[in-house]
């Protein structure tokens, strides 16, 4: 089998919007929608079973994950704290034979808490302390062995700790000679400092980070000159929350669609979804961009992005919609988890 790294990287660079069927390969699951009872993307009363127990949402995680495959998507995006994700996935992929070409990849920094329930005070606690890397990397080998190409550290922002111990990078560097991508995710209004802090980072002269995965979506851009600064320093880039939690999928009561998203996915006849995940297709540095679907259906209309190829005018009216960072992130933090 191909080492981590290349085979993250052949993903990456598979073909532009609207070439076909191997453009799918660009599109990724991820499982935080599955693998927990409770999250915050919209309408997950309507899109889950309302009781939630394990077995339901294992039977879930794995159905989403079949029509992934049968689909054409290669890379799995899964974490520590999305309750018992990376446990689902492991799952499927020893009893699915033929799946060897799946690129997998979990990240670490963050404790699922939530006991199983919707209604906890806190599902998850963040810690980047190397401690924890020891602890977690072991559970995550205990689950998913050697089908680990890609480990990130999860939501880094530009205060973590994880930028600076030098203690944490020596074990990241091991694991990396170890033939394992690593690499960090981030969030908040800060992604664009914490990406270009993490591209300093060094082990005798060498870049630790060869990947990053980060929130761009039509609503919230303002990671993407950094992004860009990644990919040319030959990173891949990952892209999360593309539909901004739902925020830019069809019909929510109380976080309707902006109407230049409606008028461009009414010209092409696909979602809004699709069209807002094949914006982010469209950037030259976007490597692989993340589906978050909680069923079937919604990833099969995700998936429709690989075909859609946007004008530049359409590209123009989307690109309108940014919102300034601080006020998306106020308005992300007020969703309830569900």
């Amino acid at each position: 089998m191909t080492p981590g790294p290349d085979r993250l990287f052949a993903l990456a660079t598979a073909p532009a919007p609207g070439d076909g069927p191997a453009a799918v390969t660009r599109i990724g699951l991820g499982t935080a929608a599955v693998g927990r009872p409770a999250y915050i993307n919209l309408g997950r009363d309507r899109d889950l079973p309302a009781e939630r127990s394990v077995a339901a949402m294992r039977a879930r995680a794995h159905e989403v994950l079949d029509t992934a495959w049968e689909r054409g998507v290669r890379y799995l995006d899964t974490a520590r704290s999305y309750g018992r994700a990376e446990e689902f996935l492991a799952e499927w992929l020893r009893t699915r034979p033929g799946t060897g070409d799946a690129v997998v990849g979990s990240k670490w920094g963050y404790s699922y808490t939530a006991g199983w329930r919707t209604d906890a005070r806190v599902h998850e606690v963040k810690d980047h302390g190397a401690a924890t890397f020891d602890r977690q990397l072991a559970e995550t080998r205990a689950l998913l062995g050697d089908r680990l190409d890609l480990y990130q550290i999860h939501s880094v922002t530009p205060d973590s700790p994880a930028l600076t111990d030098t203690a944490l990078h020596a074990r990241l560097a091991a694991l990396a000679a170890d033939g394992v991508t690593v690499g960090l995710s981030t969030s908040g209004p800060g992604q664009a400092a914490a990406i270009r802090a993490a591209l300093e980072v060094t082990v005798d002269g060498e870049q630790l980070f060869r990947s990053v995965q980060s929130t761009w979506n039509l609503l919230e851009p303002s990671a993407g000159a950094a992004l860009a600064e990644a990919h040319d320093a030959g990173w891949t880039v990952i892209v999360k929350e593309g539909v901004a939690n739902g925020r830019l999928a069809a019909g929510h009561p109380h976080h309707p669609v902006p109407p230049a998203l409606r008028e461009v996915a009414g010209e092409t006849g696909a979602g809004c979804d699709a069209v807002a995940l094949a914006a982010v297709l469209h950037r030259p540095w976007a490597g692989i961009v993340l589906s978050g679907a909680a069923t079937a259906g919604q990833l099969v209309s995700n998936l429709g992005a690989a075909g859609l190829r946007l004008t530049g005018d359409q590209l123009g009216r989307l690109d309108s919609l940014a919102e300034p960072a601080p006020e998306y992130w106020r308005r992300r933090s007020q969703l309830p988890w569900s």
